[in-house]
């Protein structure tokens, strides 16, 4: 088994939701759902994460700090877009201040969608997120510039 697909890290940022989802990715943390039990751990830095999961639309403040946590993230990186707003914007895309999804902004690699977004599919999402990273990982591998 590759290196990612036992133990990825995540990093989960809110670029501006109602909280809904945030609430369902810490419930995925818990022991009911335990996300953990396929090696995946939280953690609250993005210089040690393999896997960015955003919940909320963009909007104007939230966009430059996006970016900035996502470019403190090692090469290879994936990230996941979880529930409706982090997925198109929602019904809050035509808003003043909304810029619409994540991908607006960053380059997503997996959508989760849902409002808010269930614990089960946002642990799919993840899972599907591995083998994206991990492919990732091999062709950094290739041209020598893969981490440590």
């Amino acid at each position: 088994m590759a290196c990612f697909k036992r133990s990825p890290w995540l990093f989960h940022y809110n670029a501006s939701s109602c909280n809904g989802c945030d609430i369902e990715v810490l419930a995925a943390l818990t022991p009911l759902y335990d996300v953990e039990r396929f090696g995946i751990i939280n953690t609250g830095n993005p210089k040690h994460s393999d896997i960015m999961v955003v919940t909320g639309g963009v909007n104007a403040r939230s966009r430059q700090v996006l970016l900035n946590l996502y470019r403190q993230m090692p090469e290879p990186r994936v990230v996941v877009a979880a529930g409706i707003c982090a997925c198109s914007g929602c019904i809050f895309a035509k808003a003043y201040n909304i810029l619409g999804g994540v991908d607006a902004v960053l380059p997503v690699d997996v959508y989760v969608p849902g409002c808010a977004v269930r614990p089960e599919a946002l642990i799919d999402g993840i899972v599907k997120s591995l083998p994206i990273l991990e492919e990732r990982y091999k062709a950094m591998k290739k041209k020598g510039a893969h981490r440590g």
